[in-house]
């Protein structure tokens, strides 16, 4: 099905409203997945025309995709990586592992941004950055749709790495990178998690033997309540 191509409408919008001047595009990838980081991307690209095919890198090949990656990291005015490990994913959830990943990449920008372009409805990020949430935006806003193509092929790539090792080879994270598989799953129910599996998702609910593994992510009401704190209540 023929697609529209991302335009430049949210950035000029925001610089007539706002006044902001340099914007950055965030997306994120991983956040589905049993093993390996949460990878945001921030990219700034001005007004310039994008190269051709832009668009949702998962509406683009995998062949495609790595060169189109290769084409924007030169095209961008700026671009960084940030990610949350399994661990902070486990400890945090996943709304703040996203906004811990986001800041990491926001702050590695050479400059500030004055406002960011959130693909999705929901803002993670929150203050004291200046969002605009867009549904589906890394298919209509090019600066989100840049930054949805490195992170992904960034990502996939650091899945990859992990199959060379010798403890990893049978999960085929190059193939699945970290996402529910058969062959993932198979490994799974055989070998058990890896250290760079999140070991709080429900995946381990249906492998009985490794299920001891299981992390419950403890509350910050719970903990209050566990240590005879009150949570705003007035009795």
């Amino acid at each position: 099905m023929p697609y529209e191509p991302p335009t430049h409408s949210v950035e000029r919008s925001l610089r007539a409203t706002t006044g902001a001047k340099i914007i950055a595009g965030v997306d994120e990838v991983g956040r589905g997945a049993w093993a390996g980081p949460v990878t945001v991307c921030a990219a700034v690209t001005g007004l310039r025309r994008p190269p051709d095919g832009l668009t949702d890198s998962k509406l683009i090949t995998p062949k495609r995709r790595t060169a189109l990656a290769v084409e924007l990291e030169k095209w961008v005015t700026a671009y960084a990586l940030g990610h949350a490990s399994p661990e902070e994913i486990d400890e945090l959830g996943m709304t703040a592992a996203l906004r811990l990943a986001a800041v990491r990449a926001l702050d590695a920008l050479p400059v500030r941004p004055d406002a960011v372009i959130l693909d999705g409805k929901h803002d993670y990020l929150g203050g004291p950055w200046k969002v605009r949430t867009v549904i589906k935006g890394d298919q209509s806003c090019i600066a989100v749709a840049a930054a949805s193509v490195i992170a992904k092929v960034r990502r996939d790539s650091m899945m990859a790495e992990l199959e060379a090792e010798a403890d990893c080879s049978a999960y085929a994270f190059a193939a699945n990178a970290g996402y529910p598989s058969p062959v993932h799953k198979a490994a799974l129910e055989e070998r058990g998690p890896t250290r760079y599996h999140r070991l709080s998702w429900s995946y381990l609910d249906a492998l009985p033997q490794w299920r001891h593994l299981k992390k419950v992510r403890v509350s910050a009401e719970a903990v209050a309540l566990e240590s005879g704190g009150q949570l705003g209540f007035d009795f």
